[in-house]
């Protein structure tokens, strides 16, 4: 069978069933209704999405630039800080360092103990100021109840007078940085006397 012949056939076969009513013909839609966007209506669509996309692009430049800045500022903040960290404990001990080279030299152009004494007792005082407005307090723990957090036990003494547990010696005085531990105080440490005598 010819391929004339075969259409021939198909339609012939459509058209039965259009006209039995198995085959429901649906009208075209009108021209105007397929036709897509006008070529005015795409260009003014494809200028909206070039500006939308120019004004993106702008506040992703502005924002690098901003970014770049607070990066390049962070990172002289850094610098200065680790430049200048010990700016503040420089100046708070320079008038001590002062005392130190005056006591120093008090010390031999006079033998008066008495004055020599108060001499250091003053700069003594003037580096202990020093150090409490760097943040650095002392952990002196004499009659308190040892804590191994603060405290380090060189040994245990019996002692009938303090409490067991307590702190009866200071050896060496601890010290905390804005309340963080630098040094331990070292101790000696209470325990309970022994009630058997010797022979």
């Amino acid at each position: 069978m010819s391929q004339e012949k075969a259409a021939q056939a198909n339609e012939e076969q459509l058209q039965e069933g259009i006209e039995a009513g198995s085959i429901e013909v649906i009208a075209a839609p009108p021209a105007e209704a397929v036709q897509g966007p006008s070529e005015k209506e795409l260009r003014e669509f494809l200028a909206e999405a070039q500006q939308k996309a120019e004004a993106h692009w702008n506040d992703l430049l502005r924002v690098r630039a901003e970014l770049d800045n607070v990066r390049k500022r962070a990172a002289r903040d850094v610098e200065n800080a680790h430049k200048y960290a010990l700016e503040r404990f420089v100046t708070e001990f320079l008038p001590v360092k002062d005392s130190l080279e005056l006591g120093l030299s008090a010390a031999q152009q006079t033998a008066d103990i008495a004055s020599l004494h108060q001499g250091v007792e003053l700069t003594l005082k003037m580096f202990s100021d020093a150090l409490s407005k760097c943040g650095v307090q002392t952990v002196e723990p004499a009659g308190e109840k040892f804590n191994p957090e603060l405290h380090q036990a060189m040994t245990m003494e019996e002692s009938r007078e303090a409490e067991p547990g307590t702190v009866l010696t200071v050896v060496q005085k601890g010290y905390l940085l804005n309340d963080r531990l630098i040094r331990p105080a070292l101790v000696i440490v209470a325990k309970a006397a022994s009630d058997t005598a010797g022979p």
